[in-house]
């Protein structure tokens, strides 16, 4: 779930097909052989008011977060004694954004301050879902993208996280923004699950708006984002087998929003990626299995890959 998620507006741009997302795969990849139906065919349910709440919910009793030790660099790319290989993103800077921090639950008055998103103020950043086991959303983002960045690199990409459990919280919506953005990343990912209702099963893309005010200004960057959110579902679709969203997007696993700073802010181009519904049983099973989440990491560097070689 994003962590400056809250009720998105009532008015959105009209989302890109899921024909659209798929489509793009076929540009880079050899073939497609289609995903699966989406689940409940047919208009999506309004985003349900829990989603934004549970956002919020609180790590249960006893929940761990991971060994900050275990954790490799955040800056990646940068001064490591292993050089990376030669491969086809080699001279590209991909950043990619862990939603929510396992110690954000132990420092709720900081991540509650406000901070300027362009149009607005929100708070600083959430704890996060988690599953009904307690499988804790920011343990979840954070294996994703440990697993992400091994990808990444092995095309030779420059990678960096914008954390790595190695602060005490954070970092603020507004900081992550601006990590991407003095990177001069040529793609921000950020990595979310979702804490929604029983039965809202899949994945769905959030794209960024158009907005203008204040400091932020997507006008450059929603283009480009689009095009790097759909070639992200394509792929997802064909590697994970997991449908696009059936209660957010239209069936069409992409949704546009105006209220998330992380992308308002954003002047390179930036997508939320929900890997699943931590809060229905059956998405629950997929995000906590080691094996489903090294197929949603290959998901996205692919889609990642496509879109940077064009």
């Amino acid at each position: 779930m994003p962590y400056d998620d809250s009720p998105p507006p009532t008015r959105r741009a009209r989302p890109l097909s899921v024909a659209a997302a798929l489509a793009a795969v076929c540009l880079t990849a050899a073939g497609c052989g289609g995903g699966p139906e989406a689940d409940g065919a047919g208009a999506a349910s309004p985003r349900p008011g829990a989603d934004a709440a549970s956002s919020t919910a609180p790590t249960p009793t006893g929940q761990q977060p991971e060994p900050s030790g275990t954790a490799s660099p955040s800056d990646s790319g940068s001064g490591s004694a292993k050089p990376l290989p030669k491969g086809p993103l080699t001279g590209r800077t991909v950043v990619i954004d862990p939603g929510h921090n396992p110690r954000n639950r132990d420092h709720t008055r900081e991540i509650n301050e406000k901070v300027d998103i362009g149009t607005g103020r929100k708070e600083c950043d959430t704890t996060g879902t988690s599953t009904d086991d307690g499988y804790a959303e920011a343990r979840f983002t954070l294996d994703v993208s440990h697993r992400l960045r091994t990808l990444l690199e092995a095309e030779g990409a420059r990678v960096r996280l914008t954390h790595d459990a190695d602060r005490p919280f954070g970092p603020c919506i507004d900081e992550r923004a601006r990590i991407g953005n003095e990177a001069k990343a040529d793609a921000v990912v950020s990595v979310h699950a979702d804490g929604s209702a029983v039965g809202n099963r899949g994945f769905h893309v959030i794209l960024p708006a158009g907005v203008k005010g204040g400091g932020a200004d997507t006008s450059k960057i929603v283009k480009s984002s689009a095009d790097l959110g759909a070639r992200i579902a394509g792929h997802f679709v064909r590697t994970t087998g997991s449908a696009p969203s059936n209660y957010v997007g239209g069936n069409t696993g992409l949704d546009t929003r105006n209220d998330l700073g992380g992308l308002n802010l954003s002047t390179v181009p930036k997508v939320f990626v929900e890997c699943g519904n931590m809060r229905d049983p059956k998405d629950a099973a997929l995000l906590t299995s080691a094996s489903w989440r090294q197929k949603a990491a290959q998901g996205l560097a692919d889609g990642i890959t496509s879109y940077l070689k064009g």
